[in-house]
């Protein structure tokens, strides 16, 4: 079974898809860090961002894999081509990079190809910003989760303090979030859209507990039927 969490940057996507998985007993999918790492590979070995042959070549053979600790459902680590980065997909460059390096139909359909392998070897929580409208079309639970673009840039800002990387100026961080919005809202493949059949849910003002056990609800309902 999936449920799909769609929703703009610092949402709580994350937070809230790894809360559900725990209470399920589901795995969980981190979509965001595979578009992260191919940013990261692009920075790293000098591949213009605007180069989508080369970063799709990069999505197609570079294999994207997650390191998870018994009792976990969230991945600890993150590689790619064996690599691990799981803090290097982190920083502000990366925060700047991702939204350019994932803009690529290439790239997309390739990490697709790779989300769907993962997330159909069973029970997964998967978070993005296509999932219920491109990578999981049939999954029974879709959400679509938002709030205010202060919320978001002030949740970014915390997130950032306490993991020590990223930007923890307000402003900056606000900015960059709002980029990022009108680039992921207006790229030509797999924009940034609420499915139909998806329940909008605006965390503005809820507690994480909140939406988490909305969702679960959700998922008790669709398991259910």
């Amino acid at each position: 079974m999936i449920i799909a969490i769609d929703g703009p940057s610092g949402a709580g996507k994350s937070t809230v898809a790894k809360a559900a998985a725990k209470k399920l007993g589901f795995n969980c999918l981190d979509t965001g860090a595979m578009y992260r790492a191919i940013a990261w590979y692009a920075l790293e070995h000098g591949l213009a961002l605007d180069d989508e042959a080369a970063l799709g070549e990069v999505a197609s053979t570079k294999e994207i894999s997650f390191g998870h600790v018994e009792g976990d459902p969230a991945p600890r680590r993150v590689f790619i081509d064996g690599v691990e980065v799981t803090d290097a997909i982190r920083t502000a460059q990366v925060d700047r990079a991702v939204s350019s390096a994932s803009v690529h139909p290439a790239v997309r359909e390739a990490l697709v190809d790779q989300q769907r392998r993962i997330g159909r070897a069973g029970d997964y929580v998967v978070e993005g910003r296509d999932i219920g409208t491109v990578v999981f079309p049939e999954a029974p639970v879709k959400v679509f989760l938002t709030a205010t673009d202060e919320e978001r840039a002030m949740r970014r800002v915390r997130q950032n303090e306490q993991r020590g990387v990223g930007s923890v100026d307000f402003e900056e961080v606000l900015a960059d979030l709002r980029r990022r919005d009108e680039a992921d809202s207006s790229r030509a493949a797999s924009p940034l859209v609420a499915a139909e059949d998806a329940v909008k849910l605006d965390s503005t003002g809820f507690t994480a507990d909140e939406i988490i056990d909305r969702i679960v609800a959700l998922a008790d309902e669709a398991r259910s039927r």
